[in-house]
C-alpha cells in the first residue's frame, strides 16, 4: 500500500501546477597553462578540472576547457552564452594569465602574443567586461571567480613598446564593479599577484573555492568570507582574495538536503522545492528497498539514482549479497599493481586523484569498513592521516598518510565487511525519521513461491518510467 501511496505521490508532484521546477544552471570553466609564447603556467589546468567537478555535483552544465587559442575560447564563450539565456545561476570561472591594461582586464588564450597595446585591442586578448555582458546578461545570478592574477610577463613587453610608453599596465588585475545580481572576486586584491601553488596542486584561490563553494546549506557569500581566511592563512597572510557583489537575496549552490532541514529553523531554511521534493521522492524508494535481499532491487535504486544519498550502502549490501555473509576482507593482493608496493605517495600524488569531499568521505568509510576507523568527514585531518598510514602498513605500501592513484584504486578494489553498510545505515536511520516524519512498517521481501519483482523493484520501474534516468 505504501508503494502506491509513494508513487502517487510522485504524479501529483509531476501534474500540481504549483510543482517547483528545477533551477537552471550553467557554468562557463577554463584553465589556461600551456601558453605558446611565454613560460606555462603549472596548475590552471587541474584548477580547471577541480572546479567543473564541483559544481557538476550541484547540478551545473558546466561548458568545459583548458589550454584554449583565442578561437577555441570564443567558441566555448559562444556556447556558455547560448546556455545561460534565462539560467537562475550562471558561473563563470578563469583559470590562467590575465592582464590589466588601462584599467581594463583581459584574459590571454594560450595563444595570445602581446607586444603592444595595439595587439590588446585588436582581439589577442578577451576583454572581461564585454565577455560577461554578453554571455551573463540574461541569467538571474552571476557568480564569477577570477583565478588570474598572476604575475604576467607580457607586462613587460608591452611597457616596452615605444608606441605603448605611456599606457599604464597594472601588475595583476584591476578593479572591477558588480552589476545587481552579480558577485565578482578576485584571487587577490587589485593590483596584486596571487600564488599559483605547487606544481601539480591546485592554486590556494581555487583550493578555498573547491572547498568552500558548494558546502551544503553554505550560503555563497558566507563560503566567500571561509575562502578569504583559508587563502589567508595557507600563505601566511601573503594573499588575501578580494571582491564586489550587488546580490540581493541569499544564493545557496548547495541547498540543505531535506534530510537536515528538520534541524533548521523554517523560516530560514535554504531549501527550493524542488530540491526537498527530489529528496523525499528519493529517501521514500530508498525505505522501500533498504532491508531488501534482492540484488535487482538496489540495482533499481542505482539506476534511478546513480549518485545517491545511498549510493555506498547499497552498493556494499550489493557486494555482500553477492560475495557472501562473511565479514573479512578477502584477495587483497589479487589484481594489484606491483607499483603499488613502492611509490610512495605525498601531498601532490593525492591532489592529483581529484578527490572532491564526498569521495573523501567514501575513502574514510572504505577504511573504517576495513577495521581502520576514522569518521567520515570528507576531510583528510591528522586522524585520517593516522589511519591511512596504519592502512598502508598493513598492505605493505609506502606509509606516508597519502594516497597515490595506485594506493585509491587498490583501495576502491578491496571487498570490505558489511559492517560500513549496516553502520550507516544505524546512523542514518534517526535523520531519515525526522526527514519523512517517522513510522511506516518496514518491508519484507516475501519468501517462497514464484519468483517476482519485489515492491522496490515495481517502485523502481515506475520510477525509471516517470523520471527517465538521472
Amino acid at each position: 500500500m505504501r508503494f502506491l501511496i509513494a508513487a502517487i505521490s510522485i504524479a501529483a508532484f509531476l501534474i500540481s501546477e504549483n510543482a517547483a521546477m528545477a533551477d537552471k544552471r550553467v557554468a562557463f570553466v577554463v584553465g589556461n597553462a600551456a601558453y605558446k609564447n611565454v613560460p606555462q603556467l603549472p596548475n590552471p589546468a587541474i584548477d580547471s578540472k577541480a572546479m567543473a567537478r564541483v559544481l557538476r555535483n550541484v547540478g551545473f552544465d558546466v561548458v568545459e576547457g583548458s589550454n584554449l587559442t583565442r578561437d577555441a575560447m570564443t567558441a566555448k564563450l559562444l556556447e556558455f552564452g547560448k546556455k545561460s539565456e534565462g539560467a537562475d545561476v550562471a558561473v563563470f570561472f578563469y583559470a590562467g594569465h590575465g592582464i590589466a591594461v588601462n584599467g581594463i582586464n583581459y584574459l590571454l588564450p594560450i595563444d595570445a602574443d602581446l607586444k603592444s597595446e595595439m595587439d590588446v585591442k585588436l582581439g589577442a586578448a578577451i576583454n572581461v567586461d564585454i565577455t560577461l555582458d554578453q554571455t551573463m546578461a540574461d541569467a538571474k545570478v552571476k557568480l564569477v571567480f577570477l583565478d588570474a592574477c598572476r604575475d604576467n610577463p607580457f607586462a613587460a613587453k608591452i611597457r616596452s613598446a615605444k608606441a605603448t610608453r605611456s599606457v599604464n599596465v597594472q601588475t595583476g588585475l584591476a578593479e572591477m564593479k558588480s552589476g545587481e545580481g552579480t558577485l565578482i572576486a578576485f584571487a587577490t586584491g587589485p593590483g596584486q599577484t596571487a600564488l599559483d601553488g605547487e606544481a601539480g596542486t591546485n592554486s590556494p584561490f581555487t583550493r578555498a573555492l573547491v572547498a568552500n563553494i558548494a558546502q551544503p546549506g553554505v550560503e555563497i557569500q558566507e563560503a566567500m568570507t571561509k575562502v578569504r581566511a583559508q587563502v589567508s592563512d595557507e600563505t601566511s597572510k601573503g594573499q588575501l582574495p578580494w571582491g564586489h557583489t550587488n546580490l540581493t537575496g541569499n544564493v545557496y549552490l548547495n541547498p540543505v538536503a531535506a534530510s537536515a532541514a528538520a534541524t533548521i529553523d523554517p523560516s530560514n531554511a535554504p531549501v527550493s522545492a524542488a530540491t526537498r521534493q527530489g529528496s523525499d521522492i528519493e529517501l521514500e524508494f530508498w525505505r522501500s528497498i533498504k532491508d531488501t535481499n534482492k540484488v535487482e532491487e538496489l540495482n533499481a535504486y542505482l539506476t534511478n539514482y546513480p549518485n545517491g544519498t545511498f549510493k555506498s550502502i547499497a552498493l556494499a549490501r550489493i557486494a555482500a549479497l553477492q560475495d557472501g555473509p562473511s565479514n573479512t576482507t578477502r584477495n587483497l593482493s589479487a589484481g594489484i599493481d606491483p607499483a603499488t608496493f613502492t611509490e610512495e605517495a605525498n601531498q601532490i600524488s593525492e591532489d592529483q586523484i581529484g578527490l572532491d569531499r564526498g569521495q573523501r568521505r567514501d575513502v574514510q568509510r572504505r577504511l573504517t569498513a576495513l577495521g581502520f576507523d576514522v569518521k567520515a568527514t570528507g576531510k583528510f585531518d591528522d586522524d585520517t592521516r593516522s589511519v591511512m598510514k596504519r592502512w598502508q602498513a598493513a598492505r605493505g605500501y609506502p606509509a606516508t598518510g597519502y594516497l597515490n592513484k595506485l594506493q585509491h584504486k587498490a583501495l576502491l578494489s578491496e571487498i570490505v565487511s558489511t559492517r560500513a553498510a549496516s553502520s550507516e545505515q544505524a546512523g542514518d536511520e534517526p535523520a531519515r525519521r525526522r526527514s519523512s516524519g517517522g513510522g511506516g512498517r518496514r518491508h519484507h521481501s516475501s519468501g517462497g513461491g514464484a519468483p517476482t519483482a519485489g515492491p522496490g523493484a515495481l517502485f523502481g520501474g515506475m520510477m525509471g518510467g516517470l523520471f527517465g534516468r538521472r
